[in-house]
This record gives structure tokens, C-alpha cells and sequence, in this order.
């Protein structure tokens, strides 16, 4: 048996929407799946014809293509990854190439072949490709039907200047934009489900997400912050986080509920932590801050208490799951790989001197006039330089180098 390069073939749709910057993003995409794929057999990336294509060390096995395969689909950017090998640009070669493709996919009772000739050079054209090769590869599966919509397998066959690409298992990715082609934000992130679902849809759409985890240390335990470096583990596979400030808020949120009156403690607590992290954004260059709220999921999630909230900076606030319930946050979670963590018990700040009865529709004039008697300024100042930076592998972050 022939021994062909394994290659994998990345697909993507939004970027090449773009006009005139389409080759940034691409570049960008490239950069992360090079960065991000470093600890597999990788020989090299090119852009070739609208995809990059990863070709991988000569004698790379099924197992260690299909994990590599399986990490690209995660990266922002991706549209699809399909698995395969590259060629001659022979006929009989492809068809070779594409039966031994077709048995590494899998089950399958129905297939249909897409070519493309990229190249004029090469003298069969895509037409003519299709009706060849695929009559062949019914030969080679005759208990395999033809169907050309909706095919169990779509075998693909690309020729390029000095080579072919044959493949067969392709995979869906989860499309969007490469991390670092949309700026900076920074990511409320605590050690449960909701807000590291809401840093990965940025993620998802390019931007680089640097977390702010308040921990209820010295109050607490520091349990939270280790769920929370488990949490980032799994999402910098993928490139999807930066890094991580640690934040011990404990023993402000002492004074804040010695002093403030008993039902706005969370709005207070809120708008400190907006106010700590619209520093830190100051910082990092940021561009919006980003929580995991849901609509009406608990008491600070009221129109008027999330207004109330707003109001602590002047940084716009993302919440990319306002509208969504929360059975279609944990299967996002769970398609994460993140929802096993977060279901964890660790005692963090969001529970730490709770009152009894917590305002849900707050007046912004109550709410400011009860922060005139805290030294607001005094206690930002002090967490922000307070705040432990943990770093995590993604391809686009460039840390600050001047001190905060």
C-alpha cells in the first residue's frame, strides 16, 4: 500500500466574506492552528485556494491525524476540517488515495465525489474528474450507493498546481473568527457554568479574552480559583483564553456588607467588580467588558439592577446570553467540556455575605447615594494592583509590558 502524506484540509466560510482584509484573517487563522497544533507531527501550513491545508510528518498514524483533526474544529475561525492525504496528480493515484480515505471514515451506505481542478495545467477537468473516479470508486464499494444530495460521505478531490488533495472524513467546526482579529475584552469569570460560555462566544468571534475571577479569598477558601485554572485549561486548547486575573475580594465585600445598606450589597458588589475590571481593561488595552448573565436567571439579572450595574463604567457590557435559558447554556457547557468542572461546589464571592432579601429593582439614585459612604476609589485602586495575572495559551495575546 501506497504510504501518502496525511494532510488536513481547513475549511472556512466567514472569513472569506471579507474584502480587502481577507488575507489578515486568514493570516491570523493560520498563525493559531500553527501555534495550537505545535505538539503534533506537523510539517508545515500553507494557505492554498481559499483553505489552509496542515500537512503532517510522513508516517503520522490514523489516530494522532484524527486528534489533531479533532482540535482544529475547536478553534475559532474553523468552519470544517476534513482528514486525508495529498498526492500525484494521476488519476489512478486518487482513486487510490480516496478508497483508502473512504475506509478511514467509516460506515457509510451512500458517497458522492467532489472535484475541483484549480489548476488549467492539469488536463481532466472537474466534470470529467467526478464521472472518472467516481465510476471507479463504485467499483471499489458496490454495496455503496451514489447520491448526490445528501450523501453519507462526500469524498473530495482537489488538484492544485503540483499535487492533489483527496480526503473523505470531514468534520463540522465552529466557524466564527480567529481569536486576535477582533480586539481585546475582558470576562467576569467565576468557577461556574454560565460566564465561561459567554468568554468562549467571544472567543468565537475573534476577540481576545483576558478573565477576571473575583475570589472570596481571605473570606474563603481559594477552591473557586483552582475550578477556575481547570476551566481556563480546557478552554485554551483552543486558543480561546489569554489570561486570567485572580481578584481576592473577600474582605472588601466584608466592609461593603458592614456598611452599605443590606439590599443593595449585590448591586454594590457588582459595580465594584465592574469598576476593578474597567481598570484592568484600562490596562490591557480592552475594548468591552463581557459577563455571562442571563435575563431574570437570578436577582441581579433585572433590567434594573443590570442598568444599575452599567452605570459603574463607561466600557460597554456584553452579555451574550441575556436571551438564553438555562438548559441551552449547560449544553453548550457540556459540548465544552467545561460543565463537569463548573458543577463542582466551591464557596466564591458570589455567595459570600448574601442578604436576605436583595434588591431586584434597584434605583440608580439609591444605589450611588449608598456608595458615597465607601472609599470606592481607594478600594479599585487597591484590588486592581491586588489582582494575580495567570497566563494561558493563546496564540494572539501580547501582555502588556508597562507596569499596572
Amino acid at each position: 500500500m501506497t504510504d501518502y502524506q496525511r494532510i488536513i484540509l481547513v475549511h472556512y466560510h466567514e472569513i472569506g466574506l471579507k474584502g480587502h482584509n481577507r488575507a489578515s484573517f486568514e493570516t491570523r487563522l493560520q498563525k493559531n492552528l500553527e501555534a495550537l497544533l505545535a505538539g503534533y507531527p506537523v510539517v508545515t501550513i500553507h494557505r492554498i485556494s481559499g483553505r489552509i491545508c496542515v500537512f503532517l510528518r510522513e508516517g503520522t498514524g490514523w489516530d494522532t491525524a484524527v486528534e489533531a483533526s479533532e482540535l482544529a474544529r475547536g478553534v475559532p475561525g474553523v468552519a470544517r476540517v476534513s482528514s486525508g492525504f495529498k498526492c500525484e496528480r494521476d488519476l489512478d493515484v486518487m482513486v487510490d488515495a480516496a478508497e483508502r480515505a473512504m475506509r478511514e471514515a467509516g460506515e457509510f451506505a451512500s458517497f458522492k465525489v467532489a472535484a475541483r481542478r484549480n489548476h488549467t495545467d492539469f488536463a481532466v477537468g472537474s466534470m470529467d474528474m467526478n464521472r472518472i473516479i467516481g465510476a471507479k470508486l463504485c467499483a471499489a464499494f458496490p454495496e455503496a450507493e451514489v447520491r448526490m444530495k445528501g450523501p453519507d460521505l462526500m469524498v473530495g478531490v482537489e488538484v492544485v498546481q503540483n499535487a492533489s488533495y483527496v480526503y473523505a472524513r470531514s468534520r463540522p467546526g465552529i466557524g466564527g473568527l480567529p481569536v486576535g482579529s477582533s480586539g481585546t475584552v475582558m470576562c467576569l469569570l467565576s468557577s461556574g457554568i454560565d460566564s465561561p460560555v459567554a468568554l468562549w462566544r467571544l472567543a468565537r468571534r475573534g476577540a481576545v479574552c483576558v478573565g477576571v475571577h473575583f475570589s472570596g479569598r481571605p473570606q474563603t477558601s481559594d477552591e473557586s480559583e483552582y475550578l477556575v485554572d481547570d476551566i481556563a485549561r480546557v478552554l485554551e486548547r483552543t486558543g480561546c483564553v489569554a489570561r486570567v486575573y485572580v481578584v481576592p475580594f473577600g474582605d472588601v465585600q466584608r466592609e461593603i456588607s458592614l456598611l452599605a445598606p443590606p439590599s443593595l450589597r449585590v448591586i454594590l458588589y457588582r459595580r465594584l467588580m465592574f469598576k476593578v475590571t474597567g481598570r484592568l481593561a484600562a490596562y490591557e488595552h480592552a475594548g468591552a467588558l463581557v459577563t455571562g448573565e442571563s435575563l431574570g436567571q437570578v436577582a441581579s439579572q433585572t433590567l434594573e439592577n443590570i442598568r444599575a450595574t452599567d452605570a459603574a463604567v463607561d466600557l460597554p457590557v456584553f452579555r451574550p446570553l441575556i436571551g438564553t435559558d438555562k438548559l441551552e447554556i449547560i449544553a453548550q457547557a457540556e459540548e465544552l467540556g467545561t460543565f463537569a468542572i463548573s458543577s463542582q461546589d466551591a464557596p466564591d464571592c458570589c455567595t459570600l455575605f448574601m442578604p436576605r432579601k436583595p434588591e431586584t429593582h434597584a434605583k440608580l439614585a439609591d444605589v450611588l447615594k449608598a456608595e458615597e459612604a465607601l472609599p470606592i476609589d481607594r478600594w479599585v485602586e487597591e484590588l486592581a494592583a491586588a489582582a494575580e495575572p495567570h497566563d494561558y495559551a493563546c496564540p494572539a495575546y501580547r501582555a502588556p509590558k508597562r507596569p499596572r
